[in-house]
């Protein structure tokens, strides 16, 4: 139910914190809902429902199911935004998450905060726009226009956009556990 509830949450660009405006709802209630550590009552869903305007049977229709093939055009790409970036799933419903490909916006200064980053397989990062630092066990690479960055994600790893304006970057990650969804830990939830 959670994992259902953050992906219509996410299909309609609203952060944690815009869906919490809009249902009334405490935003920590929602994490716990979102995270599948707490059951929504009935009423909690109806409060969902109308905050995103689905029906309320839209929480229990089954999930699609998983593709071998994702063809996404470019005006549908289903996309989450964060407190500082906009992450645009270019992979949604492949098969395994056996690769997660994201288009991500940062806006200027946005970084993925002072905690580092590790999960498992590799990550693989590729500017297309502005100018994007990334530490990677104490070592700074600094990416503009055309570079790219290949690495073990198990190394721990933080960036930061160095650019006075918006930098864009595709991100592929290639967990090496199926069931892990390392996008989300790149940006923090305010």
């Amino acid at each position: 139910m959670g994992l259902k509830i953050r992906g219509l949450r996410n299909e309609k660009r609203f952060s944690l914190k815009m869906l919490a405006e809009r249902s009334g709802l405490n935003i920590n209630t929602l994490s716990l809902i979102e995270n599948s550590k707490s059951s929504p009552s009935v009423s909690t869903l109806q409060q969902l429902a109308k905050a995103l305007d689905v029906p309320l049977s839209a929480f229990f229709e089954s999930e699609p199911s998983a593709k071998r093939i994702v063809f996404t055009t470019h005006d549908h790409r289903p996309g989450a935004e964060f407190s500082h970036a906009f992450m645009q799933n270019l992979g949604k419903d492949l098969k395994d998450n056996a690769v997660q490909p994201f288009i991500v916006t940062l806006k200027p200064e946005a970084g993925s905060g002072e905690q580092m980053i590790v999960h498992t397989g590799h990550e693989f990062v590729y500017c297309l726009s502005g100018k994007i630092e990334y530490i990677i066990e104490k070592e700074s690479f600094t990416l503009i226009p055309g570079d790219s960055l290949v690495f073990e994600a198990h190394l721990p790893h933080q960036w930061t956009n160095i650019h006075h304006d918006e930098s864009q970057l595709i991100l592929v990650l290639y967990p090496a556990d199926q069931h892990e969804e390392p996008g989300g830990r790149h940006f923090p939830i305010e």
